[in-house]
Formats: structure tokens, C-alpha cells, sequence
């Protein structure tokens, strides 16, 4: 969860808001890299904005360096803990492991690691930061030794961006992704808390010294070359910009920390085997019903999304208090109203079928559903068609929805809330401009 600063000292925020994220696959080892030059090696900042898709996995944050036990790394591990490892040579130059768990799928979390081997005092050489606030409960603290030199900004070392040093690659969405050589900063450069709400925002960073190895990721472009049209593009002006490995166009995303979009929940969902790519919006299941619910829940107000149907699929709303985990059979779980492609209507969870039955949905149409919440009645529509019209939904939804999905045997579908993780030929927004869809 985004925590709450002090919002008694805390002044209005800046209203920066930041356009683009970049989504990582590891199915696909999606990572970036650069070669350094000299810089300094023991005065940095590392800064980036993360959104989790499968906690279950370790999620390299930033690597310099990966020969065999040579290797500085900041990183979630697959239990949720932020952890910081630097080794030369097998020996061990610092560590620390966080005693918080940092594995909300829904969250956009900011994360700052801050080194300065030259201070005087040990515990203030390397500084951790999520969301605005100092972390300083950790399982495990190693502090490094004055003067240390770190594989960080080493001259002919390789930095990569989403791959560890074992060339896992992570599942999660990045973006404002900072390293400054030769300051260790507050996380003031980088944010804000808002006075209203006290959430961390971000701030703009444009204007912070970033150094000879420094750079600025906002992943606003879209090309494959190392360059500034690239997707790994520097914006800082010291034209550091990271080769492209796997990336696409297609994974430039505008679901950012000022713009938080839903995806499928990989820890709300069915004990079956569904598996989710693609940053949680794209579901797979080999067999059995198997569901998973939205990670934004909406009360009130009228809502739309889309997806592309694969060879089997039910998708609908339900209440947020449906137990999937002990449950894994959609048709049986209380207060589910979903559609299925098999008979192209409303499925309650009677099994009764109500309008629009003639409507087949086949692999590949788009299928869009309109939700209104304040009048509890669902529409859908096939490529752009209307062909169930504003359905009750059953009487066992009561004040609170959540989108809901689940596949069937060899079933799957891709899912767009609005940041879609396949290309799109018209683009539709709401009417503030937000979201891209096919109708």
C-alpha cells in the first residue's frame, strides 16, 4: 500500500503527473543495459517507481555487474522483502534485507537506495527509502566499510535495468527511473507528499544534477535502439541511454504512479493454475475453472473495459467478498454475474441465461462490458455491437463490484482496464482522455 507521511506538515503537491510506465515480461526476458564509464563509484542514488505484478518472484530493481559472484543488487525477493546485496568477488561489501513486505500487486510503491561510502558514519553510508519514508527496521544490516568502491558506476561494467544476476528477468510495470552519480539524495528530490490525502507523489526530477553516469528513464519513447527515440531512452541530457533487450512498443504502458490502473490480482484468485503474463492482464488456464478478481473495486459510478476472448472465458462482476481461494468454480460462487462465450448471454449463478443469447463471441473478438454501478446493471458489447443490454445484476451484488475473470479448461483472455498490453487500431478515451480502447 502507498503510505501516509505527516500530513499535518505536508503542503499541497505539485500536480507532476507522469505519462508513461514500462512493462516488463519475463516470459519474454524483457531487461535493458548500458555499459558505464568512470563515474563515482562511491557516491550514487538509485531511484525508480515499481509496480509489482507476481510477488512470487524475485524483481531485480538495478544490477551493475554479473560475473559469476561480482554483482551489486537492489531488489524485491520473492517473499516481498527489499533487499540490497553487493559482492566482490564473494565477498560480501554490504547487505541489507527490510524487515517490511512490499508485495501489493495493486500498488505503485517508490523505492530509493542512497550510498555514500564516505560518510563518517556507518549506518547513514547506505540509506533506503519507500515511499518517502526512511526505512530503518531490517532483518539483516551490514553496513559497508568507509571508502568502499562499488561495481556501481565502474568504467567498462555493465548496468541493467529488470535482470538479476542470475538473468532472471521480472514481471512488473517501472517508471521515473533516476540514478544520480555522485549524490546521495533525500527523497525530497524525487517526491512530495500530497497535503489532502498525505500519499507520496512525484515530483518532477528534470532539474536534479545527475552526473557523468546519471540518467533519467521515462520511457516515452517507443523504438528498439540505444538512443533517444528508444524505449530505454536518457532524458537527463548526458545521453545515457540503455540498449533495448525484447522491449516493444507495445510494452510502454500509461499505467503510472499518478495514473493507477486495474489489472488482474495475482494473490485475489482460485487455487488453480491460471497463470498471469503480459503485467496481469493477460490469463492462462490449462484446466478447471479458475478465478481471479480485479485489483480496483467500485461502488458507485459508471465504468468500461474490454477483452480479447481467447478459446474460452467467463468475465463479469462480484462482490469483493467472494473467498476465490477456497472456491475455485465460478458458476458456484455467490452473487457472480459473468459472460461466457459458450452461449453469448449473462450467466448467473443459477445457471439461467438471460439476453442476448444468440450472440456467439468467437477467439479473438473484442468483447466489451459497460458497468453502471449506480443503477446495478451490466451491458455487453462484441466488436463494438451492443448485445446484452443494461442486465440486472444478480440480487446478491449489493454496494461493492469487483472485475472479475476466470478461464476454463485451455481457456485464456487479455484484459484491458485502459492500458492495454496489445496493440490497438482506433484508440478510445473517456471523456478526460484517459484510457486506450478499441471501442
Amino acid at each position: 500500500l502507498i503510505l501516509p507521511g505527516n500530513v499535518g506538515s505536508a503542503t499541497a503537491a505539485t500536480g507532476f503527473n507522469v505519462s508513461n510506465s514500462l512493462r516488463f515480461n519475463s516470459a519474454s526476458n524483457d531487461h535493458l543495459n548500458r555499459t558505464q564509464t568512470g563515474g563515482n563509484r562511491r557516491k550514487f542514488t538509485f531511484s525508480t517507481w515499481v509496480k509489482r505484478c507476481n510477488p512470487a518472484t524475485r524483481m531485480a530493481l538495478f544490477l551493475a555487474n554479473r560475473s559469476g559472484s561480482n554483482y551489486d543488487q537492489l531488489y524485491l525477493n520473492e517473499s516481498g522483502y527489499l533487499e540490497a546485496d553487493f559482492y566482490h568477488s564473494g565477498t560480501q561489501i554490504f547487505r541489507y534485507k527490510t524487515n517490511a513486505l512490499y508485495r501489493d500487486p495493486s500498488a505503485w510503491y517508490h523505492m530509493i537506495m542512497a550510498v555514500d561510502t564516505e560518510h563518517d558514519t556507518a549506518s547513514s553510508r547506505v540509506r533506503i527509502y519507500v515511499n518517502g519514508l526512511e526505512v530503518t527496521s531490517f532483518s539483516t544490516e551490514t553496513n559497508p566499510s568507509e571508502n568502499v568502491d562499488t561495481h556501481v558506476n565502474e568504467n567498462s561494467i555493465v548496468a541493467y535495468i529488470g535482470s538479476d544476476y542470475n538473468s532472471n528477468e521480472p514481471d512488473y510495470y517501472l517508471a521515473e527511473t533516476v540514478m544520480l552519480d555522485g549524490t546521495q539524495a533525500a527523497p525530497t528530490d524525487f517526491g512530495e507528499f500530497d497535503g489532502d490525502s498525505g500519499i507520496w507523489k512525484p515530483i518532477d526530477v528534470s532539474g536534479l544534477t545527475f552526473g557523468t553516469n546519471g540518467f533519467y528513464l521515462q520511457y516515452k519513447e517507443t523504438g528498439t535502439s540505444a538512443d533517444a527515440s528508444g524505449i530505454g531512452a536518457d532524458t537527463s541530457g548526458e545521453t545515457n541511454h540503455f540498449t533495448v533487450n525484447n522491449l516493444t512498443a507495445v510494452d510502454q504502458a500509461t499505467d503510472t504512479c499518478t495514473n493507477n490502473f486495474a489489472t488482474l490480482n495475482s494473490i485475489d484468485k482460485g487455487y488453480g493454475t491460471t497463470a498471469f503474463t503480459e503485467g496481469n492482464l493477460n490469463a492462462t488456464s490449462s484446466s478447471g475453472w479458475n478465478p481471479a478478481r480485479g485489483t480496483i473495486a467500485v461502488s458507485a459510478g459508471k465504468w468500461y473495459w474490454e477483452i480479447v476472448s481467447g478459446n474460452s472465458f467467463q468475465i463479469g462482476v462480484c462482490n469483493d467478498t467472494i473467498d476465490f481461494a477456497n472456491n475455485d468454480n465460478a458458476q458456484d460462487l455467490t452473487g457472480v454475474t459473468v459472460f461466457y462465450n459458450g452461449s453469448g448471454g449473462i450467466i448467473r449463478t443459477d445457471g439461467s441465461t438471460v439476453g442476448g443469447t444468440t450472440a456467439t463471441v468467437d477467439a479473438n473478438d473484442t468483447v466489451g462490458f459497460a458497468l453502471d454501478m449506480d443503477n446495478k446493471k451490466l451491458s455487453v458489447y462484441k466488436n463494438g455491437s451492443i448485445i446484452v443490454t443494461n442486465t440486472s445484476l444478480s440480487t446478491s451484488i449489493t454496494d461493492v463490484a469487483m472485475i472479475f475473470g476466470t478461464t476454463d479448461g485451455g481457456g485464456d483472455f487479455k484484459i484491458n482496464f485502459g492500458s492495454p498490453m496489445y496493440a490497438i487500431s482506433s484508440g478510445n478515451t473517456d471523456g478526460n482522455g484517459y484510457g486506450n480502447f478499441e471501442y
